[in-house]
């Protein structure tokens, strides 16, 4: 409890306003929950990465309610929506736009296409060839699209919930890892429990329909991403954060001089797992997760344990492993949970 007898003199946000954000997504939880059930990691990682500002990535088999939980959060949001199913065939046009002939007038006008909205729900992903993939990206990193010769700048906020299938490889295309560094959290949708599954297949139909309140407004979001600049989070924290995400690089071997214990940690043992580890953004999400935790939590400081319950989100997605690794059946997800058993905690 050292950090929470530091911070709290350091901290600058009321108790008012750290039980406004508290209740607000206690809220949001409840309204969810009227049309889902179980599912709580994903409905929390949805709403980590929304106060985060920042994309997400669903994955996982058919049939678990992707597709329901994002259109749920976008009428919980209160934000305008609007969903994409890729394809193969999907041209870039049909995501950012495209020029129109006005044959009366003899000019081009701009008809701007989906992704001119809040929340886009971008349908099995993996199925988009590269070029409409780089179109999604443009809006993604940048918050514009171009269409001919112009840019045109997208709504605040956006928002980004992408699905993708696992386990099918005909007519998909593997996401390049500019791509994926550009989601802040990759949120693995697990199977029901047995006691969910029973609840899921006694209200199939009925809680599908169920009507959700909205408990956003694109002010209280501003207000609480506010917020989140202000919690505050420990220096020993943030090397801790350097830590974690300079030990998944395999050139991080020849670089023993950690203060925070990356020394203690037996390189051979994780880095020849890896081809490619995590970039500083992947440090940058670490924080402003671990801050979006503390505050659902009630708190204007950042504990280790925030860090630790958002870091397989953050980085599973920005590890690149090696042959080896697939050979031994190693995933990024036991990589990341050895990294964090190993490096001492401040």
């Amino acid at each position: 409890m050292h950090f929470q007898g530091v911070e709290v003199e350091k901290n600058n946000i009321t108790p008012s306003e750290l039980e406004e954000c508290r209740s607000c997504m206690e809220r949001c939880r409840a309204e969810v929950a009227r049309r889902l059930v179980g599912q709580t990691g994903v409905i929390e990682g949805i709403l980590t990465a929304f106060m985060a500002g920042g994309h997400v990535l669903l994955e996982g088999v058919p049939g678990l309610a992707k597709t329901l939980a994002v259109k749920t959060f976008s009428e919980v949001s209160g934000l305008d929506f609007k969903r994409i199913q890729f394809t193969p065939d999907l041209l870039p046009a049909d995501v950012s736009g495209t020029l129109i002939y006005e044959r009366g007038s003899g000019t081009f006008s701009v008809r701007k296409g989906p992704v001119f909205t809040n929340v886009l729900l971008a349908d099995e992903i993996n199925r988009a060839p590269a070029k409409v993939q780089s179109a999604l990206l443009e809006a993604m990193a940048e918050h514009q699209v171009t269409i001919g010769e112009n840019t045109y700048t997208l709504p605040e906020p956006f928002f980004v919930l992408a699905t993708q299938n696992p386990i099918e490889q005909e007519g998909t295309y593997a996401l390049p890892e500019a791509e994926l560094d550009r989601f802040l959290l990759k949120i693995k949708v697990p199977y029901p429990q047995p006691e969910e599954e029973i609840a899921i297949v006694k209200t199939a139909g009925s809680a599908s329909a169920a009507v959700v309140q909205k408990v956003f407004t694109p002010e209280l979001l501003l207000k609480f991403r506010g917020l989140l600049d202000r919690v505050v989070c420990d220096d020993a924290l943030v090397e801790y954060i350097v830590s974690i995400v300079h030990i998944t690089r395999p050139a991080a071997e020849s670089k023993p001089g950690m203060k925070s214990g990356a020394r203690s940690v037996s390189p051979e043992d994780i880095t020849r797992y890896i081809t490619f580890g995590a970039s500083p953004r992947a440090g940058i999400a670490l924080l402003q997760c671990a801050r979006a935790a503390a505050l659902f939590a009630g708190r204007g400081f950042v504990l280790p344990e925030d860090i630790q319950r958002v870091a397989p989100a953050v980085l599973r997605h920005r590890l690149v492993l090696s042959y080896e690794a697939a050979a031994a059946g190693i995933t990024a997800d036991d990589l990341i949970g050895k990294i964090l058993s190993l490096l001492p905690v401040p």
